[in-house]
């Protein structure tokens, strides 16, 4: 019933994590359940972390090449970072509470590292930002609400191997690296 009804939509009212909400020309309202995703959030957080992650890594870089110059302001690391102003201030405060960062109030205020580069590692900031999936949740499946394969999934065993190997390089890559890579890079390119 619905499917017909769905062809003579005007639009999509609203979008929710798992389902969808269509306005009908008669003015009736649809929720459809959408079709599980099948590259879960935490396979996505592994391998190419989500934008916001990016822009979380790419602030704290910014931080890092500006450990001893005091407080950077929002404007400054969004400019030299290309992230959107109003997302990176939601970001930064939200990393407040990682230990990793904090802020000074005031004119002459703004965000800082707390620690030194060499001592945050990409996976640090990561595993914060995405917390740690809950024990009972397969990050194999395409279905976080019901797995169809209880224990029996053959491809779980891959996804956690796969996850492993991509935190052990996100924890072997302190801020530090990263800044004396680009260091070397644009050294190279000087040449």
């Amino acid at each position: 019933m619905i499917k017909q009804n769905l062809k003579y939509t005007k639009k999509i009212i609203d979008i929710h994590h798992e389902s969808l909400l269509f306005r009908s020309e008669n003015n009736l309202i649809y929720k459809v359940k959408k079709y599980p995703d099948t590259a879960s959030r935490e396979t996505t957080t592994m391998l190419v972390p989500p934008k916001k992650n990016q822009y979380a890594l790419r602030a704290i870089f910014e931080l890092a090449k500006h450990m001893d110059r005091g407080p950077i302001k929002i404007s400054d690391i969004a400019a030299a970072q290309s992230i959107p102003p109003r997302f990176l201030e939601v970001i930064l405060n939200q990393l407040k509470g990682s230990g990793i960062v904090d802020s000074k109030r005031g004119f002459y205020g703004g965000y800082f590292l707390v620690k030194p580069p060499n001592r945050v590692s990409v996976g640090d900031v990561l595993r914060f930002l995405h917390k740690e999936q809950a024990p009972s949740e397969c990050i194999a499946c395409v279905s976080k609400t019901s797995c169809p394969f209880d224990d029996r999934c053959a491809f779980s065993t891959m996804w956690l191997r796969v996850k492993q190997a991509a935190f052990k390089i996100y924890d072997e890559t302190s801020f530090q690296d990263l800044i004396d890579r680009e260091q070397n890079t644009d050294r190279q390119l000087e040449r």
